[in-house]
């Protein structure tokens, strides 16, 4: 066996353990930007893991515990130096559907989505994916921008006891909307209003560059590293201002409350659950997830591969979606992971920092948490999530194509109703009308004396009655009847069921007096029709060979068929 293939080789090693081949080389400079890289997005992740727990239904320590596991996992098997991982808006609302606020339930949830997403990397299965389309991958996450975006205005209007399913969320947002409370809604705005601010600042203030003067250097540093972590600073801001009414007694926000410190024991997950009314077995637990179990792994690793793709173009470097099947045990941040690149990350160990500061928040910060208002969070997933919503995609494939806008738009509706429908209805319409295209390829059909039918792509079994009837009704609604020539230079190739329907479209044009003959065909094609030695089959090289054997008078030998063949050729042929 070749030292290349061989599973223990350096290379393949290395394609296991991807920090084999950057780990040799590692530099001190690397370390300078991969440090201030992990710091950056470390005061990213720490206030967003904190809000994500809210939007998953968890207790907030839960959005931590999240944020810094994944960090050390995709150091030895990630193969983007640019993703960072950690809780994202999109999958905790996932989280949410399928664990009833449970966090037996959502630990659970996460061990068996990451045994999935392995075994499926293990099996080289990242092809799967690529049967997800881009319209149902946009129509799920523009709806779950609204869902997540309308899920917050309780927090941000301070309204308590509203139904987390949409449309009864929306329904009792309005019903109870003059019991707004004044001190969350201002301080709400106010934190969207910064954050955008901040946000709009960093978009617009180009970097700092080693030729500026040190004073204008120093100034765009400072501006980079506070429009960096904005979302750390406006939820400082927001926790010290509900500090200072905390000292005073009147308390005019809702508070996010404790929140444990520490790290939770280590055990194995929980394999069944026992509430005050009962133990919930095993089985049941599994049963009671349903399809989480395929949508979570499936949409945490499209979100994940997706946008690592997108950093490794920006980027030039390559990524191997297998190895971030093994990798990618929960899923990334587009925001964070550009966060990452912009901070001029050079090697996976920038995310080591990023779950190092996790750690030390679960430590030493947690008694803080306590007075971060619930509507500053609010904030921070509203102006989070609002760029994931892509309004022009709508125009576009209305420009591009419009019938891309059918699995769009089925599933974003459905995924109002619930995420799983929308996801497998919009799936299902994407290979609808993929295998619709494979049952009526685009035939085009040039009139005259000879029929010329040229099928614009492959031929395969559901297209080959189709193709039969094309041919029987053009060749013979003609009085006299034409002949018709088969230009198949556009096929590669014809299965059993394609073979049985020319032989008997041979056989009804001949009972009508018609011949037909192919042209142009590849080897592989021409192979598999001269082994079926179908009665009356005829190919020519050229289109006008084969009209002018079809012109010939009907007594005429035959210009070039397949039974004359020099029978050495043949057999070389079917054997080849």
């Amino acid at each position: 066996m070749a030292t290349d293939t061989c599973c223990c080789s350096p290379a393949s090693l290395q394609r296991r353990l991807p920090i084999l081949a950057w780990l040799p080389h590692y530099s001190a400079q690397w370390l300078k930007m991969d440090f201030i890289a992990g710091l950056s997005v470390g005061l990213t992740v720490i206030p967003q893991a904190l809000a994500y727990a809210e939007v998953a239904g968890l207790p907030p320590q839960y959005g931590l515990y999240s944020a810094f596991m994944g960090c050390f996992v995709y150091f030895f098997l990630g193969t983007s130096r640019d993703v960072t991982l950690g809780p994202t808006a999109i999958m905790s609302l996932l989280v949410s559907f399928y664990t009833f606020h449970e966090p037996a339930y959502a630990v659970l949830l996460a061990f068996l989505s990451g045994c999935i997403q392995l075994v499926m990397g293990l099996l080289r299965l990242g092809f799967l994916l690529d049967f997800v389309s881009c319209p149902v991958i946009k129509g799920f996450t523009s709806a779950a921008t609204i869902t997540i975006g309308c899920g917050q205005i309780k927090n941000l209007l301070g309204l308590q006891n509203i139904p987390r399913q949409f449309f009864l969320q929306v329904y009792h947002t309005f019903l109870h909307i003059g019991e707004t409370r004044l001190g969350d809604a201002v301080l709400g705005l106010v934190c969207m209003v910064l954050l955008l601010v901040l946000k709009l600042l960093r978009d617009h203030v180009p970097p700092a560059h080693p030729e500026m003067p040190p004073g204008v250097r120093l100034s765009r540093g400072l501006v980079w590293t506070a429009t960096t972590a904005r979302n750390a600073l406006v939820v400082s801001f927001a926790a010290l201002i509900a500090y200072s009414f905390e000292v005073t007694g009147y308390q005019p926000f809702i508070l996010t409350g404790e929140t444990a410190e520490g790290l939770p024991p280590v055990r194995t997950p929980p394999f069944s659950l026992t509430t005050a009314n009962e133990t919930v077995s095993f089985t049941e637990m599994v049963q009671n997830m349903g399809a989480g179990l395929a949508v979570v792994p499936l949409m945490g690793l499209l979100e994940s591969i997706a946008v690592a793709k997108a950093f490794a173009s920006q980027n030039n470097y390559r990524i191997d979606a297998n190895q971030e099947l093994l990798g990618l045990t929960v899923p990334l941040l587009p925001s964070r992971t550009a966060v990452n690149a912009q901070s001029g990350v050079c090697t996976p160990a920038g995310g080591l920092v990023t779950g190092v500061l996790v750690l030390l928040s679960l430590d030493y910060l947690t008694s803080l948490f306590y007075y971060i208002p619930k509507s500053a969070l609010a904030a921070v997933i509203i102006m989070a999530v609002a760029p994931l919503f892509e309004a022009k995609i709508f125009r576009t494939l209305w420009r591009v194509k419009r019938l891309d806008l059918l699995p769009l738009c089925v599933t974003f509706l459905l995924c109002f109703w619930e995420v799983q429908y929308g996801i497998l209805a919009g799936t299902l319409v994407s290979v609808f009308i993929l295998l619709y295209s494979v049952a009526r390829p685009k035939t085009q059909v040039s009139e005259g004396p000879v029929l010329v039918l040229q099928p614009a792509s492959g031929l395969h079994f559901p297209a080959i009655e189709a193709l039969r009837e094309m041919v029987l009704n053009q060749a013979l609604k003609a009085a006299p009847a034409r002949c018709a020539v088969l230009e198949c230079t556009h096929v590669s190739s014809i299965d059993y069921t394609v073979v049985l329907g020319l032989g008997e479209l041979l056989e009804d044009l001949h009972r009508q007096g018609v011949n037909l003959v192919f042209v142009g065909l590849q080897v592989p094609v021409l192979r598999t029709l001269l082994a079926a030695d179908l009665k009356g089959f005829q190919y020519f090289s050229s289109l006008e060979e084969a009209e002018k054997y079809v012109h010939q008078d009907p007594g005429t030998q035959p210009y070039n068929i397949c039974e004359d063949l020099v029978p050495e050729h043949k057999v070389a042929l079917l054997k080849d």
